[in-house]
């Protein structure tokens, strides 16, 4: 932390500007060492300087240098950028020069790790950081700009900060019994004051689902016999031929597995071999693993054929599919209707031939998981195994509670279930946390973020 860093912040590539971020105490000396332009260690803080990246006397780039003192800066340490011209050689160039200067290379993640150890996000808000870099929907963006606003982290606090009230009047009756101010906590007070903290965090546990699928998409698996058109399905959902059609059946052996972006939400499409009996090797691992798919995907479309009649495989599949969270797509109804189906929820008609009904399908997808309505609300949501683990945890204890004041437990003695919710709300937001899981949760960053 006494280091002073380096790395280049913009992609790696030829590109019109490059930006070189420098953090730390020395890193408006050293930028100042070899800039040529104004004298930047007396200019006022937030501004822009112009001038030239010299070495030797060697002019390396025209540049523009910003000038950011502490503590008003994203690390809160004293912030050069320089914006140089984009191209690869000039950009590792001046990153070159800038180490050659005393500067160290900045770890991934360790402009954003400094920032969260210096107090100015929390652990939260710094991985909603890596998020946005990575986001790759409008839902994903604005999940995780609504966690770098600190609103997810306020709510961990206030829950915190009623778990610390009960037990700093725990310990005043324990303490100062003579205390008259402290409210007794009694068994139904307690009762009463962690079963409101319970719901609160149950809330964010129920709503960490749709985060969890806004970040990682929706698996949604294309299912059912072969030459069914489920290739044809997907390759008519993402416009594009990603599946190889043939009318030979048993054309797709092994899963295809495509994203596509519907109404910003991301969705992982998942096209499965034709499942049937077969005595083809291949084919065989091929049906075994359509089988895993239907087990882990979050959606099951399954498919059937509007010019066949129901067979045997068809009802097998309809019965694997009954506990899923399910569509039935009757493809091919640009033929001759032979197919009859007694079940009429969660059904579409449709072919891919004048794609009839393949909208209808992209509608009922997302009224499913009620993403119509994601727009109306702000996605302020958990969003990774970490938090929701902890959240977990800290609802285990609370209930550990309720179970304890059955069995006529004293008070007191609750305080440590108590103090695990509290811990493990603390460790969420990074209010307490050991060194190795911090360095685990940045190495994954970007270089120069």
């Amino acid at each position: 932390m006494e280091e002073t860093i380096a790395a280049i912040s913009t992609a790696s590539g030829q590109g019109a500007i490059s930006i070189i971020r420098v953090s730390g105490k020395d890193a408006i000396k050293i930028v100042n060492s070899i800039f040529k332009g104004k004298n930047i260690e007396k200019v006022k803080s937030h501004t822009i300087h112009y001038g030239f990246i010299v070495n030797n006397q060697e002019e390396i780039d025209e540049v523009l240098v910003t000038v950011m003192h502490s503590p008003k800066t994203f690390t809160k340490e004293d912030i050069v950028e320089i914006n140089c011209h984009g191209g690869i050689a000039t950009t590792n160039k001046i990153l070159e020069i800038l180490l050659e200067k005393g500067a160290r290379l900045a770890e991934p993640g360790e402009f954003t790790k400094r920032a969260f150890l210096n107090g100015r996000i929390s652990l939260l808000e710094a991985e909603s950081v890596g998020d946005l870099i990575e986001a790759k929907s409008e839902a994903q963006r604005r999940m995780a700009l609504n966690g770098m606003s600190g609103r997810l982290t306020n709510i961990i606090r206030n829950i915190r900060n009623e778990i610390l009230d009960i037990i700093a009047n725990i310990e005043v009756n324990i303490d100062y019994p003579e205390y008259d101010d402290a409210p007794n906590v009694t068994p139904q007070l307690l009762k009463d004051k962690t079963i409101k903290i319970e719901k609160d965090l149950q809330l964010l546990l129920d709503n960490s689902k749709i985060g969890k699928m806004i970040k990682s998409g929706i698996d949604i698996a294309l299912v059912g016999r072969p030459n069914v058109g489920k290739s044809s399905i997907l390759n008519a959902l993402l416009n594009e031929e990603k599946a190889i059609v043939t009318d030979i059946c048993g054309t797709t052996r092994d899963l295809i597995e495509a994203k596509m972006n519907l109404n910003g939400i991301l969705f992982n499409l998942i096209d499965t071999a034709g499942i049937r009996e077969s005595e083809d090797i291949v084919e065989k691992i091929g049906v075994n693993k359509s089988k895993q798919v239907i087990e882990t995907a979050d959606l099951v479309i399954l498919v059937l054929n509007n010019n066949e009649e129901l067979t045997s495989e068809d009802q097998d599949l309809l019965k694997m599919i009954q506990e899923k969270t399910h569509l039935i797509f009757i493809n091919k109804t640009d033929l001759e209707t032979k197919l009859k189906l007694s079940i009429n929820e969660n059904v579409i008609k449709g072919n891919t031939k004048d794609l009839n009904g393949l909208e209808k399908l992209k509608k009922k997808i997302m009224e499913l998981y009620h993403f119509d309505k994601l727009k109306e609300k702000d996605l302020t949501y958990l969003s990774n195994i970490r938090q929701i683990n902890l959240v977990k945890e800290s609802i285990k204890s609370i209930e550990q509670i309720h179970i304890d004041l059955k069995k006529e437990i004293p008070v007191d003695m609750l305080e440590i279930h108590l103090r695990n919710a509290f811990d493990n709300l603390g460790i969420l937001i990074g209010e307490k946390y050991e060194d190795e899981l911090i360095d685990k949760l940045f190495k994954n960053f970007c270089l120069g973020k």
